[in-house]
């Protein structure tokens, strides 16, 4: 068993089971809801601030990561515009159409994809996925939060009405140390400074963690029973995500480049499920939370159970060009 095939059973330790390990802690009340805020926070201030740290050292420079951002925005906007143009306009209440759009939109790439980089790839393809989720959460924020806001507006007729979130402080808080963590890893990278051999044990040791510290807050708040009527209303979305959008990737990115690991990692990008941030901004705007919850449920489901094993004893080896 080579050191990729070793590292899927991380699929199991790593993936799954603090999600199943998270939705037992909360059935059975075990820990509390603010416990798991600090987890978050602890995860995203401290754990993740240092893996984006060590991934982006690790970088090999090259025009290739000119890209990147610019996918960061894609895997936003082409769901979005095939959202808007195909199955969003059945839903006739407009907070559930603005919950299917922010389902449709919003991928687990920093997280979710970005373990499953690592277990392919290793360092290198979690590097590649921070860069990605980084503008993902940019044009969040900037685009995809105040979408949300102007669907519950129109809904409610107030057109008007303020967000009830503070941009300013989404961008500048603790919240955005890995941003900074990236940025100087970037530089280390750039002037061509050798990681040491501790980086790499470190990050190996401590993705791990971020896995469990990421992850159990999700299977904590996730509620399978209020989702179960809309799971065959986003059905629609399982096929743009795992279908329609790895296609369209893997077409682009074998034309742009030659390097088999930023290819892969880029179709893992792609590929994946919804995010959690689209149940943050359904909860935020008011819109139809349970659609979000749906597609983050059976997408995630899906992709840990098929497609992502699917793409590592099969589609992978296809893809080398």
């Amino acid at each position: 068993m080579d050191e990729a095939q070793l590292r899927f059973l991380f699929v199991f330790t790593d993936l799954i089971a603090p999600l199943i390990a998270g939705y037992l802690c909360y059935r059975y009340q075990v820990i509390t809801q603010d416990f798991c805020n600090k987890l978050i926070k602890i995860n995203i201030r401290l754990v993740v601030s240092i893996l984006s740290f060590l991934s982006f050292w690790t970088l090999k420079i090259s025009t290739d990561l000119l890209w990147l951002p610019l996918f960061g925005f894609l895997a936003c906007i082409i769901p979005g515009l095939i959202a808007k143009y195909t199955f969003a306009s059945s839903y006739k209440n407009l907070n559930d159409r603005g919950a299917y759009m922010m389902a449709s939109m919003l991928s687990n790439i920093g997280t979710l994809s970005g373990l499953c980089a690592f277990i392919v790839y290793g360092i290198q393809g979690f590097a590649y996925l921070q860069i990605v989720a980084m503008f993902q959460t940019l044009f969040t924020l900037s685009v995809c939060f105040p979408l949300a806001n102007y669907y519950h507006s129109k809904a409610s007729r107030r057109h008007h009405q303020k967000n009830q979130i503070s941009i300013r402080k989404l961008l500048f808080n603790l919240n955005q140390l890995p941003v900074l963590a990236m940025i100087i890893g970037f530089c280390l990278a750039l002037k061509n400074i050798p990681t040491p051999q501790i980086g790499y044990d470190i990050f190996n040791y401590l993705v791990h963690i971020g896995a469990w510290a990421g992850l159990f807050p999700v299977g904590y708040i996730t509620r399978f029973d209020k989702a179960k009527y809309f799971l065959r209303k986003t059905s629609d979305i399982i096929v743009v995500k795992f279908v329609v959008l790895p296609l369209i990737a893997y077409f682009v990115v074998i034309y742009l480049f030659n390097d088999p690991i930023l290819i892969g990692s880029m179709i893992i990008a792609f590929s994946a499920p919804t995010a959690i941030n689209a149940v943050l901004a359904c909860s935020i705007y008011k819109l139809n939370v349970n659609i979000a919850i749906s597609s983050f449920l059976s997408t995630t489901i899906i992709f840990l159970l098929i497609i992502f094993p699917l793409y590592f004893f099969v589609i992978k080896d296809l893809i080398i060009p």
